[in-house]
């Protein structure tokens, strides 16, 4: 069969039937990145896919794509006689006059067009076909009406293809008066004109048609359109049909619509066809050769005349005039007349008779009613087709009971005056002046009472009935239902529409005639109130599936706000739901037009279960921008095949995103997995007026160009005006962009361009565009407040390349206009431009998308966009950062700590006298580390310079750390080095005494206690031999010291004495306090502000004074009274700061009482050193701490043992010490290392500790502790860390750092005997004696222990090394058993502890305050330049103190609120001009300094703890929580438990 070689030839036998889907051509795959030109032929395998393609983009051209044959038998013809250069002319002659073709000449031809068409509409589904058909229509093509299946001969009504259709024309009656009417076409009523051929004409019946509808326009395709064959083998007995609309112009061929249709074939033959369109039209025409009754075509001609209805008969070969043979029935032949003739003779007949006052004649077609014949089968009837449209129904039939303008208001009231009212109230909280935490309190109760209202008033019944259809019924086959949704709602709008609009018409013609007449009426003002209403009503009346979707959101989000997680119902499964509709192709608003409002909640829920679905995919969005009705929705529509709602004027506001898939062939080129196309509604619109105006298009613009990739730029015609309204918005939107580091990009798309071909003419277009941009750049600037002066500063933007002319849509005018072959043909290049942009981007993931939506919002509700946008996804990275950060220095210090310990033990024994930073860097391998890691850092978003840098500061640090402290060491020996010697001299003849006297007594003294007595005896006179001339260190008296200072100083004598004798106790400092302030001169003037002032300053006082004296050396080198003189000109310094700022004098008791508070703090650690001096020093002190060791070895040798054991001995006393110092070394540095990694305070950034800390302080709910925190945060964290490590060795971490000690000893006595093993072996390879052994042993520990054997004399006699290294080894394991239990306190005497690594670790990070509430910066990195200081927390006013001006009321407001009123504030005591807080960087560089970002003060943290402990504050401040200043009662609901939570969602 003929038709099965059809299918072949296009390769769409496995297709067939309806096989082919919407999803296989909706998607962008390999044509729409190197597609060929629309010139280019195309395969003819290629063809079904081809045309689908090119009618979806609009190209009407789709049904004469050049076809390259395949065969090479048909394009290699027989050699004609012209191809012998001998032949004669006269072979010439016979071969052009030749009355045949050679046989060998192919005679198969390429598929017929329309058989393209037909066999692609056989294998698509329903859907793909009703694309299809739209499609058509919009090509102004004509359509399939009736068809027949190429197999089975069964006759089809694509009835559901049409249902998208709607047509809109102008009927004219009289002279001037038009009407518009707009229509479902399977609704409008219209007459309908049936053509037939009755056997084989010469003349074309379809190009006559056309001549009838569009003279320039192949409606109807015929035997002289491109690409035209005579076989074609799926046309014939179809019938066509396509609708004329008039336009209301005089041109009109006919004043209103008109179906014209067309059977296919000859009517001869094609019966069931004929007789099914001949009871279904108005008028008939019949073309034939001739009517003449021995015709074979009598029988039907005759059967037609027989029928009432009009008939116009055409006879191809007869020359008659036009005759009205009887009524409605007209004859006109054909012959020797030209086509525009016959054309316009057809044109008055038809409008005669339609005009005719005869309207029996006259049956009008509906469309809908071909499903009424038995004889034809209906897609329709498809029984999910028809279940959908079922309860499609059940809906609509409910809101026939409703006016469509207030439909919304019945049927879907969540999204009404309550959603509208929540969205205000939401606007006004970023918004707010005056009271601010009680103003917000207050509309956060209204917000939640509106959710509540909005739950209460449940599903109405008609989303009860969407929704449960949605639930019981399969995704996959609920598409027709809500299509027919769709369509069924669009057509109540419609209807609704188009009777307002006529209200609107005949109510602007009153008002026009009442301002036109001479005595206005008083009517006129009633007249132009009830035209305004029509266009409120107007502006409400669209109604359509969107609406009822944002229904959906709107219950979500209310259930949600009241119930939170923990909700149950159905609708918890609406995310699910709406997130499964995406990703089928349905559009979902993003941006609630009617509100101004984009529904968080639902959005992230969507996206939430969008990743459920399809994981956490990479996306690319494409924006779209523009002003109102300028062709946004109809060019996405065309470049992707999308359904965006397409008409002019606003129907549906707002922007809605919809996902168009990437084909797996092309994914890997673009790198993201869909594109994210995001449709707007137009800016400037009419129903918007004024500052509205530029507000709403300011935020919309903003909004647009930061949540794409990509803008769009959409700009229509060549109007300079208005360029310039879209130019300013878009470019002040692009300047917000880069000033907050986001950095999308555009293209400027010239719409309705006339000549889009003329270079020169597009370079001066591009100059001006390129002049306009830079001009709104600067007005923009001025209202952003920066320096920027060209568009090519703020954006990527390439003049040339950025700027795509576009031709205009229409051929001609619309109604009847096709679209422009050049529009769709721009489009497409434009599309591969998008496409080749996009591949040099890796998209967003939807999480990180979902989260960029959230700040764009919630910035864009504040005022100030650009001060308060938040990049969440940029945080994120950065906190992640901070966390890899931490790692890296991590590591660095690790390697350092064992490099210093290294290097200590080397200056210890002597090995190592002068440093230099470069040996310290040449041991570590953190060169190597710095090289692997900076590589990682250089790939993380912006900061990688200045990550990378402060690694290599921190290691340069780090160096000139270690550096500092070794020097001291050396300098320490150095300075020791006496001391040292005399110590070595004193063990060397305290050796030789002992041996001596042991060997007088040796067998004489059997007693132990008669031993004893004997070496105390003799001890007595060696220490007092050995420290002759040696001068005793004398104990200090800090508390003379002081006084004698104070004398010095000018200090009464009668005020000294009065404190002498007395113990000073460090008490409560509040208590103290009132001592303090008793010796003001004026103590009654003195405010609270002042007082809190003096509180700050003691307790500075105290720890700079605590510090400083910290850092004399006072263990190594000695007390100095100069040490205590330091600490009183600095107690005397800040007292006389203080006077000059309160502007008052303390009184000189005053001075001392804070110089003595101070001296208690430092006193214990002065004198605690001095004692650790002395016993290092003093000769007498030191030889009794040697008493017992020497009393031991005195034994020894009286037991009569040999050299070898006491040598033994006395490496094993010589090294335990160290050894202890070195395994408790290595246990710190690993329970450090452990808990940094394990422990949840100290494994994360600064930000994490910060949160520890907070929840540990509330957890112990102590007030005096939370102000400690509160004033010197940096003390109390490390007072915190120090707490939080030694409660962990205690408990968990107990039996960890017994294994951690064992095991280091382990490796410390193996490293030991190991070395005893190899001096051993040295000396006995070179027989070198115990000098020697003793030096290879030290050289060998120099590493890893602190041993110096060049102080054993008198051992030359061993000779026996292996003996001997036995006997030390056995001497060494019993040290071994004595260190191997875990002290604490051993632990705490170590020079490195775990509490000290982690606090230089975790503390060496920024710890700038806000100058308003006190909050710390919670950066990782100490100087984090250029980056502002911040803090995700922020904290109440109250809790820093701050109180309202000129009263006794504290100031409860939270400085992230206050930034975003019109409040003002003075910046210092003294500052006698205010400064508002959206400007509180102008207040100086400790302003300047902070980025503070509005966010509502949701954190309940520091709300909790103001109720917690208003008592508290009320009293260390003086002030009272009251008036201005009372909490709101919301805050006092907080419980201690969601104070801790918010902590770690604020964390996250």
């Amino acid at each position: 069969m003929k038709e099965i070689e059809t299918f072949t030839r296009l390769q769409l036998e496995g297709e067939y039937p309806r096989k082919m889907s919407p999803e296989d051509f909706l998607q962008i795959g390999p044509q729409d990145v190197s597609s060929p030109t629309l010139d280019d032929d195309i395969s003819e395998k290629d063809l079904g896919h081809s045309f689908i393609h090119r009618l979806i983009k609009l190209d009407y051209r789709a049904r004469y794509i050049p076809v390259k044959q395949d065969s090479p038998e048909i394009t290699n013809s027989k050699p004609g006689p012209g191809s012998d250069s001998n032949d004669s002319d006269e072979n010439y002659l016979d071969f052009f006059l030749s009355a045949g073709v050679d046989s060998n000449q192919p005679t198969q031809n390429h598929v017929h067009p329309m058989d393209v068409q037909m066999a692609v509409f056989h294998c698509s589904d329903n859907f793909l076909r009703q694309i299809m058909i739209t499609k058509l229509s919009q090509c102004q093509y004509a359509l399939p009406l009736l068809v027949p299946d190429p197999f089975t001969s069964e006759i089809e009504c694509p009835l559901w293809a049409f249902r998208q259709i709607s047509k809109t024309w102008k009927v004219t009656k009289g002279d001037s008066h038009t009407t518009m009417k707009s229509f479902p076409i399977c609704k409008a009523e219209t007459p309908m004109i049936c053509f037939f051929r009755l056997g084989s004409l010469l003349r074309s019946k379809s190009q006559l048609m056309n001549s009838l509808i569009n003279d320039r326009h192949s409606t109807f395709f015929h035997r002289n359109c491109p690409g035209s064959t005579k076989a074609r083998h799926l046309l014939d007995g179809v019938a066509e049909i396509t609708w004329y609309c008039p336009s209301g112009k005089p041109n009109d061929a006919f004043n209103n619509c008109i179906a014209f249709c067309n059977l296919h074939g000859d009517a001869l033959v094609i019966q069931k066809q004929r007789d099914i369109l001949m009871e279904k039209s108005s008028i008939n025409v019949v073309m034939m050769a001739n009517l003449q009754k021995d015709d074979e075509s009598w029988p039907v001609m005759s059967e037609i005349l027989q029928s009432k209805k009009p008939l116009i008969c055409l006879l191809v070969n007869d020359n008659g005039a036009m005759v009205e043979v009887s009524k409605g029935k007209y004859k006109m032949g054909l012959k020797e007349r030209s086509q525009a003739d016959v054309s316009d003779e057809l044109k008055k007949i038809i409008q005669g008779l339609l005009s005719s006052e005869d309207t029996s004649m006259l049956k009008m077609f509906q469309l809908e009613t071909m499903s009424e014949n038995p004889g034809i089968k209906v897609d329709e009837n498809d029984d999910l087709c028809q279940s959908g449209k079922a309860a499609a129904l059940k809906i609509t039939d409910l809101l026939q009971q409703s006016d469509v303008p207030n439909i919304r208001d019945h049927f879907l009231p969540c999204q009404g005056h309550l959603w509208h009212q929540w969205c205000k109230t939401n606007k006004d909280l970023h918004r707010l002046t005056g009271n601010i935490e009680n103003d917000k309190s207050k509309k956060e109760r209204e917000m939640i009472e509106n959710r509540e209202k909005q739950c209460s008033t449940g599903c109405s019944k008609l989303m009860e009935l969407f929704i449960d259809r949605l639930f019981k019924i399969p995704l996959k086959d609920n598409k027709y239902f809500l299509k027919w949704t769709q369509i069924l709602t669009d057509a109540l709008s419609t209807d609704g529409v188009s009777s307002i609009l006529q209200n609107y018409d005949n109510k602007w013609s009153e008002v026009l005639a009442l301002k036109n007449s001479p005595d206005k009426s008083q009517n006129l003002e009633k007249k132009e109130n009830e035209l305004e209403d029509l266009s409120k009503k107007l502006q409400s009346a669209t109604f359509g599936l969107e609406h009822i979707f944002r229904e959906m959101a709107q219950i979500y989000e209310a259930h949600e706000a009241m119930n939170g997680d923990k909700g149950q119902g159905d609708w918890c499964k609406y995310p699910d739901l709406a997130a499964r509709l995406l990703i089928s192709g349905q559009p979902l608003e993003l941006l609630d037009g009617d509100a101004g409002h984009v529904p968080l909640k639902w959005i992230s829920s969507v996206l939430d279960n969008v990743i459920k679905t399809l994981g956490d995919q990479k996306v690319f969005v494409l924006s779209v921008l523009g002003l109102q009705s300028s062709g946004k929705s109809t060019m996405l529509n065309t470049m992707f095949g999308l359904q965006f709602a397409v008409s002019a004027g606003r129907c549906t506001k707002g922007a809605f995103m919809q996902l168009v898939k990437i084909s797996q062939e092309i994914r890997k080129d673009l790198k993201f997995d869909y594109l994210l196309v995001v449709d707007t509604e137009g800016l400037r619109a009419l129903e918007l007026e004024g500052t509205a105006t530029v507000h709403h298009d300011n935020e919309l613009a903003t909004f647009v160009v930061g949540v794409g990739n990509l803008t769009l730029i959409n700009i229509f015609g060549e109007n300079p005006a208005e360029m310039q309204d879209v130019l300013q918005i878009v470019v002040q939107a692009f300047m917000r962009m880069e000033k907050i580091r986001l950095s999308p990009s555009c293209v400027f798309v010239h719409q309705n361009v006339t000549d889009v071909a003329a270079a020169e003419k597009n370079m001066d277009g591009r100059r001006r565009l390129q002049e306009n941009l830079d001009q709104m750049v600067k007005l923009a600037a001025e209202e952003e407040d920066c320096n920027t002066s060209c568009f090519s500063e703020i954006i990527k933007f390439d003049i040339k390349k950025d700027v795509i002319y576009v031709a205009q849509l229409w051929e001609g005018s619309p109604p009847m206009a096709p679209p422009n072959p050049g529009y769709s043909e721009n489009i497409q290049e434009l599309k591969k431009y998008i496409l080749s942009k996009a591949s040099q981007s890796d998209g967003i993931s939807l999480s990180h998308l979902k989260a960029h939506i959230q700040d764009l919002w919630e910035a864009l509700l504040n005022e100030n966009f650009v001060f308060s946008f938040k990049n969440t996804l940029e945080i994120a990275e950065y906190r992640n950062l901070e966390v890899e950060y931490g790692n890296w220095t991590w590591a660095i210090r690790d390697n350092l700590l064992k490099v210093e310990n290294q290097l200590y033990n080397r200056i210890q024994n002597g090995d190592l006298n002068n440093l230099e930073s470069s040996s310290i860097s040449t041991e570590t391998e953190n060169k190597v580390f710095i090289q692997e890691c900076l590589p990682q850092v250089l790939d993380m978003f912006q900061w990688k310079s200045r990550f990378g840098s402060k690694i290599k500061e921190f290691h340069e640090e780090q160096v000139g750390t270690i550096k500092r402290k070794l020097d001291g060491v050396i300098q320490q020996k150095q300075a020791r080095k006496k001391m040292d010697d005399m110590k070595k001299e004193f063990e060397h003849k305290l050796l030789q005494k002992s041996k001596d006297i042991a060997q007088n007594l040796k067998d004489k003294v059997k007693d132990e206690a008669e031993l004893e007595k004997a070496f105390n005896s003799d001890w007595k006179i060696w220490v007092q031999e050995l420290t002759k001339g040696t001068k005793p260190i004398e104990d200090i008296n800090l508390e003379n010291d002081l006084f004698v200072i104070l004398t010095d100083l000018g200090v009464e004598e009668k005020i000294i004495n009065k404190y002498k004798n007395v113990t000073y106790k460090t008490q409560k400092l509040v208590a103290e306090f009132n001592a303090f302030l008793s010796k003001l001169h004026n103590p009654q003037k003195a405010s609270s502000d002042e007082r809190t002032q003096i509180k700050q300053m003691i307790n500075m006082v105290a720890k700079e004074s605590l510090d400083t004296i910290k850092k004399k050396p006072v263990a190594t080198r000695g007390y100095q009274t100069a040490y205590l003189q330091e600490m009183v000109h600095l107690v005397k310094d800040k007292v006389a700061t203080l006077e000059a700022e309160l502007k008052c004098a303390f009184t000189k008791e005053f001075t001392v009482d804070l110089v003595l508070y101070v001296f208690d703090s430092v006193k214990s650690w002065l004198q605690e050193s001095q004692d650790s001096f002395k016993k290092d020093n003093d000769a007498r002190i030191y030889l009794e701490s040697k008493r017992m060791h020497y009393y031991n070895i005195f034994k020894i040798y009286c037991e009569g043992s040999s050299s070898v054991v006491v040598l033994g001995e006395l490496i094993s006393e010589k090294l335990k010490p160290s050894i202890v110092e070195a395994a408790y070394t290595k246990t710190a540095m690993a329970l450090a290392g452990e808990m940094r990694c394990n422990v949840p305070a100290f494994n994360g950034n600064r930000l994490n500790l910060e949160k520890h800390v907070l929840s540990s302080l509330t957890e112990r709910e102590d007030f005096d502790e939370f102000i400690k925190y509160i004033q010197n945060p940096r003390d109390h964290v490390e007072a915190f860390i120090k707490a939080e490590v030694q409660r962990r060795i205690s408990t968990d971490y107990k039996n960890k750092a017994e294994k951690i000690l064992q095991k280091n000893v382990n490796d410390i006595y193996t490293a030991v005997r190991e070395a005893l093993s190899t001096a051993t072996q040295k000396v006995k390879d070179q027989r070198g004696d115990i000098d020697m052994w003793l030096s290879e042993l030290s050289i060998l520990l120099k590493d890893q222990l602190t041993f110096d054997g060049s102080g054993f004399k008198n051992f030359s006699d061993i000779k026996d090394f292996t003996f001997f290294s036995k006997e030390a080894e056995k001497k060494l394991q019993r040290v071994k058993q004595q260190i191997s239990s875990f002290s604490v306190e051993e632990m705490k005497k170590s020079r490195q502890t775990p509490e000290k690594i982690l606090i230089d670790q975790l503390c060496k990070c920024c710890w700038a305050k806000c100058p308003f509430c006190l909050a710390v910066c919670t950066n990782t990195l100490e100087d984090h330049r250029p980056d502002y200081h911040s803090v995700p927390f922020h904290r109440s006013s109250a809790v820093s103190g701050m109180y309202h001006s000129n009263s006794n009321f504290m100031s409860i407001d939270f400085c992230t609120s206050r930034v975003a009123s019109d409040l003002t504030f003075y910046p210092r005591k003294d500052s006698t001009k205010s400064i508002p807080y959206k400007r509180y960087r102008d207040a100086g560089p400790e302003f300047a300094s902070w980025r503070i970002i509005p966010d509502e003060s949701k954190l309940a943290y520091w709300k909790w703890f103001v109720c917690r402990f208003e008592k508290h504050l009320e009293r260390y401040y003086g002030k009272q929580f009251d008036d201005v200043g009372k909490i709101p009662k919301a805050w006092r609901n907080i419980s201690k438990k969601e104070a801790i939570k918010c902590l770690d969602e604020i964390c996250v």
